[in-house]
């Protein structure tokens, strides 16, 4: 059985960064906190709580005695200001690329445009950028929902980073047609595009496909979505305990990639127990 590894699967700069910056505090200060999940990744959660570094929902529950890390899917403004005035230790983690997304969305509103955010409306940065909008705004997360917009004189777009280019592309089509004036500032970040075009191509050569990622990972999911589009035997999972080797009877080429918040050793795993379902398999044979 062969095993295609996408080119680019795993963390992304942004997560690389927040986990570094957690590490780091975690040894240098005590009582460490995270504003929500550091990253869409429970298993590496909860290594970090055997760090003693723990998240929390609320800004209600941390006091000047906590370190206070921002997770990379950032906070509300509002969070933010409320963490400014408990005057706790405060260190950013946000993504270089979520923090363009706010200062853009801010622009924008600041310079009259009414601003369309398209990204799901339950995802933590996805509610942080929404936050810096001073002024109208439209939350999509769909084709149908940018056709439903009023019309607008002005429209200014932005994306949440881990969005596909494809439908951010569709989707400024039709907003195009609901305005006088268009502005558009592409925040898709990079490393998205890059992993969702590395995985088309792996996608195209194999029998199936091995998504490794957080079920709550919105970008882990879209890589699935993307996936299943190209090769049906396509799914997502967390960890290898997931896997069983009867799934694997009839496939010759399996592929695989992995969300932009899955670590390393979690996509090894699976890599290591295909090797060894192949191994087995060629036993048999002899």
């Amino acid at each position: 059985m062969k095993i295609i590894k996408a080119e680019h699967a795993g963390f992304c700069f942004g997560v690389e960064r927040a986990v570094g910056i957690v590490e780091n505090a975690s040894a240098k200060y005590e009582n460490v906190v995270t504003l929500g999940p550091i990253i869409h990744n429970p298993q590496l959660v909860n290594k970090l709580k055997e760090k003693g570094v723990f998240p929390v929902k609320s800004t209600n529950e941390v006091d000047k005695k906590h370190t206070v890390i921002i997770r990379s899917h950032g906070i509300t403004k509002n969070n933010y200001i409320a963490l400014k005035e408990k005057s706790v230790n405060l260190i950013d983690a946000t993504c270089p690329f979520v923090i363009k997304a706010h200062k853009s969305a801010m622009s924008l509103s600041k310079e009259g445009y009414t601003v369309v955010v398209f990204g799901e409306k339950e995802h933590p940065e996805v509610k942080g950028i929404v936050s810096y909008v001073d002024g109208d705004y439209y939350l999509i997360s769909s084709k149908v929902e940018a056709e439903q917009l009023p019309f607008r004189e002005k429209y200014g777009v932005v994306a949440q980073t881990t969005q596909r280019e494809e439908d951010f592309v569709e989707l400024v089509k039709i907003v195009k047609k609901k305005c006088n004036e268009l502005k558009v500032v592409n925040t898709i970040c990079n490393a998205t595009t890059y992993r969702q075009e590395a995985a088309k191509t792996v996608a195209k050569q194999v029998d199936m496909m091995i998504i490794v990622g957080g079920k709550n990972s919105g970008n882990t999911r879209r890589l699935y979505e993307i996936c299943k589009d190209i090769c049906k035997n396509s799914i997502h999972i967390e960890t290898k305990n997931e896997l069983d080797e009867k799934m694997f009877e009839n496939i010759e080429k399996v592929g695989i990639t992995a969300g932009a918040s899955t670590p390393d050793y979690l996509i090894n795993e699976v890599i290591n127990y295909l090797k060894e379902v192949g191994n087995a398999r060629k036993r048999k044979k002899q």
